[in-house]
């Protein structure tokens, strides 16, 4: 009986020191996934800052050319409204009267959809 009891008493021990295995085992796998973790949140971080400062050097390069198509949209527009300005002032008397000839000209004619009764 001693033997069985001393048996036992192995087996506990052993059971206790693969517990104490497992338990380490774990410990050592929650360590290294939080040292993944966190190299991987200092990576994401990296490429991030990388990428904003792409983005900031692409949006800087680029606009001075929208700056410069802007004044050449800005001058384009300001011509054709002087065109367009000019051409008003030149045809404005020629229109006024025309205008007024065409409603001072009386030519009384019966509508063409009328018809007389005889």
């Amino acid at each position: 009986m001693a033997a069985n009891s001393q048996g036992i008493a192995t087996l506990l021990d052993a059971e206790k020191e693969a517990a104490q295995i497992v338990a380490k085992a774990r410990e050592y796998r929650t360590q290294r996934l939080k040292g993944a973790r966190e190299e991987a949140s200092k990576e994401v971080e990296a490429l991030k800052k990388k990428t904003e400062d792409e983005f900031k050097q692409f949006e800087s390069q680029h606009s001075n050319d929208s700056n410069e198509s802007q004044d050449q949209v800005n001058k384009s527009t300001s011509e054709q409204l002087e065109k367009i300005q000019s051409s008003f002032d030149n045809n404005k008397s020629t229109v006024v009267d025309q205008l007024l000839e065409r409603v001072v000209q009386v030519n009384a004619q019966p509508h063409r959809n009328l018809t007389t009764r005889a």
